[in-house]
């Protein structure tokens, strides 16, 4: 598996690096002998030397050989990919299309997954996008959603009041929507705990820290940074409801995060979020608003916040919901099967 370095790095996490390490652990549990190259570069524009890297990390490889691919440092380098997809076995595995929101990376993106032998998204949606936008065989494109750990349930609060957006602080995750959202309803008593990286653009970081200041709400919408393991259990564990303001989703891995522990979701009606989001019988366990609406996601969030019926009826649907989620061993097991048809 060819993949960004640092995958296992704390201070960036990521759904897609949760996805890679996630897939290779459960692949090797399943008997597969799995070997991970990283390759160093700012992906995905990495430049000449992300180039040389993916192009000595592909050379290392023997004729034939099934390689698994992240889309992040395939997508915009044909010149690289295309004439080893003519002596590997290479299955391209698309996280985001970047033509999603780079129109300049279109063509390029196109190039190789036309040269790829399989293609894996991690969402219906995407392999949606994929087929319309470059009119790749439906045949050769695939769907292995995220799996997610099982978690205890959480109680949740009284009022409802402790929200958690979890993601990375860049444009792409919305978070000034989400403050914006939250200055309309500053008469209602909440505290916003935004868990991610912080280096990932850190001038966005700036100016939300900024307009967090002018906005009088330093104390309740906090930036914590990225964390990991019992500490983002912690913050789960005091959390009453999920709020994402994402511009763009393929998926949505802390949709089903939060699901996984009975927490609701407030989100941005975008991209795979739907399909992470699913539904029960009674509905959906949580609430869709339009992509960049400020004032539909705040009218959204004062209706969570005092409507305590609605909690209750939402974090029902969170159980039941988190009952019906797959683990990362059906993630694999999928993965695993497009790469035994390509290594045939």
């Amino acid at each position: 598996m060819v993949v960004p370095e640092g995958i296992d790095h704390l201070l960036r996490p990521s759904g897609g690096n949760t996805y890679d390490r996630r897939v290779c652990e459960a692949l090797g549990s399943d008997g597969w002998s799995v070997r991970v190259r990283e390759v160093h570069g700012a992906w995905p524009c990495a430049g000449e030397a992300g180039r040389d890297a993916l192009a000595r990390a592909f050379r290392e490889l023997p004729d034939r050989s099934t390689v698994l691919v992240d889309g992040l440092v395939a997508s915009t380098l044909p010149e690289v990919v295309v004439p080893e997809g003519r002596r590997l076995r290479l299955v391209v595995l698309m996280h985001m299309p970047l033509g999603v929101d780079r129109p300049a990376s279109v063509g390029a993106e196109c190039e190789v997954l036309r040269a790829a032998a399989s293609v894996i998204t991690t969402s219906s949606w995407s392999r949606d996008w994929l087929l319309a936008a470059y009119g790749l065989d439906p045949g050769l494109v695939h769907v292995a959603q995220p799996g997610v750990d099982a978690s205890d349930p959480v109680a949740g609060s009284r009022d409802g009041g402790a929200l958690i957006c979890v993601g990375a602080v860049t444009p792409g995750k919305g978070h000034d929507l989400l403050l914006a959202a939250l200055g309309h309803i500053a008469d209602l008593p909440w505290r916003c705990e935004c868990v991610g990286a912080l280096s990932v653009a850190p001038d966005y970081v700036s100016e939300v820290r900024r307009r967090t200041r002018e906005s009088g709400l330093g104390g309740r919408f906090v930036l914590t940074g990225p964390l990991s393991g019992n500490e983002l259990d912690a913050s789960y564990a005091e959390a009453d409801v999920l709020v994402l303001a994402s511009r763009a989703e393929t998926y949505g891995m802390v949709v089903t995060e939060a699901l996984s522990r009975g927490i609701p979701v407030i989100a941005a009606d975008v991209g795979g979020v739907p399909e992470a989001l699913g539904h029960v019988a009674e509905g959906r366990p949580g609430l869709l608003v339009p992509p960049g609406d400020v004032t539909a996601l705040a009218e959204t969030l004062r209706l969570w916040l005092t409507d305590a019926d609605l909690r209750a009826a939402l974090r029902d649907r969170a159980l039941q919901r988190r009952a019906g989620l797959s683990g990362w061993s059906e993630t694999a097991d999928r993965v695993g099967r497009v790469l035994l048809e390509v290594a045939a």
